[in-house]
């Protein structure tokens, strides 16, 4: 009967197409992969706080690494670890000190400004082309005035889940320190201990997979910095020129926004766009609205490739499409996380794929 059987089964499966059945063969292993990266993700969920702290850690290992190295060639290495991290936080604390005071000297004249621009936009929407009358805005800004009356114990209990979150913020910030503290100094030793921990047969591909997504992990951050950087200055320098308020704050605004790739910028200027229409005015705020085409152009087409080639090689629509899927599955942070994790994945499978390519040939 058995015999019968496997001949039956035999025959069955010889009358389904090839390409049906190569189908179903990669059907039931994307199914597998897709429940495996969404069990990851809910298990990363559970420990967010970790998770992110950890990324971050990276990245500032990514980033302090080679001035680590280079000033652990005079000095030890437990020195320079020493000095590259507390010297990074006195930078740091310095750039949002100045960005504090520049918001705080020019807070009453902000004020004025947004009051008078306020008044301007209201002039500019009841005249031509638009014709908005004048009851109609009353009416707009009498609804919204209800509103956070209404909504105002709402707004309240936001703002202190608010302050729980800044402690969250902390703890995680202080975690990512301490992480990257024993990342920058003893990485490989760590990775060559968490290998050595393993079946004697997989370490190979455990090192070599590591080296993989270290390098493209590491060249992006220090990639997208570039970029970030290069925008931040470029937006710095117009914003001034054309006299917006909170230059500077904005600047840093689209130097932290450039880390979500293609939406950040864009909307960054966005908010410097609606600054400058109220302190400004409608022109400077179609200048400043120019700047999106501009800098966006330039980021896509000279600082990606130029930058970002040589460690990340996805296509736009992938990047497109991690960026949409990572800011549904979590939020801003899977928005920012998703490109160099497909990044890293990427370069992990076409590096694991080499040696057997070679082998094979």
């Amino acid at each position: 009967m058995s015999a019968v059987r496997c001949a039956r089964a035999h025959v069955v499966g010889a009358s389904v197409p090839s390409g049906l059945r190569m189908a179903a063969a990669y059907a039931w292993r994307l199914l597998a992969v897709g429940v495996a990266v969404y069990g990851a993700f809910r298990v990363l969920g559970r420990f967010q706080l970790v998770a992110v702290a950890l990324f971050v850690a990276l990245v500032i290992a990514s980033v302090l690494r080679p001035l680590t190295d280079l000033m652990a060639r005079r000095l030890p290495r437990a020195v320079a670890v020493v000095v590259s991290v507390l010297g990074s936080i006195v930078v740091l604390l310095a750039l949002l000190a100045l960005v504090g005071n520049a918001v705080a000297g020019e807070w009453e004249r902000l004020v004025g400004e947004f009051g008078g621009g306020f008044n301007r936009i209201k002039r500019w929407l009841e005249g031509p082309p638009l014709h908005v009358s004048h009851t109609a805005l009353a009416d707009l800004q009498g609804k919204f005035a209800s509103f956070l009356a209404s909504h105002r114990s709402t707004l309240i209990s936001g703002a202190l889940s608010g302050a729980g979150r800044v402690i969250e913020l902390v703890t995680g910030g202080v975690l990512a320190l301490f992480c990257s503290v024993f990342f920058i100094h003893s990485g490989e030793r760590l990775w060559l201990w968490t290998c050595a921990q393993l079946p004697e047969a997989a370490r190979s591909r455990w090192r070599v997979a590591g080296h993989a997504a270290w390098h493209t992990f590491a060249g992006y951050t220090r990639g997208i910095i570039i970029v970030a950087g290069t925008n931040a200055l470029l937006v710095g320098l117009a914003l001034f020129v054309l006299r917006v308020p909170l230059a500077l704050p904005l600047a840093l605004l689209e130097f932290v926004a450039a880390f979500i790739p293609l939406i950040g910028s864009p909307i960054a200027l966005a908010v410097a766009t609606m600054v400058a229409l109220a302190g400004r005015g409608p022109l400077i705020a179609l200048v400043v609205l120019s700047l999106i085409v501009v800098i966006g152009q330039l980021e896509g087409h000279v600082l990606h490739p130029l930058v970002l080639s040589w460690a990340v090689r996805l296509h736009p629509l992938v990047v497109a499409l991690c960026v949409i899927a990572g800011s549904i599955v979590a939020g801003v942070i899977g928005a920012v996380v998703a490109v160099p994790m497909a990044s890293v994945a990427w370069s992990v499978i076409q590096a694991l794929r080499a040696p057997a390519a070679g082998s094979l040939a």
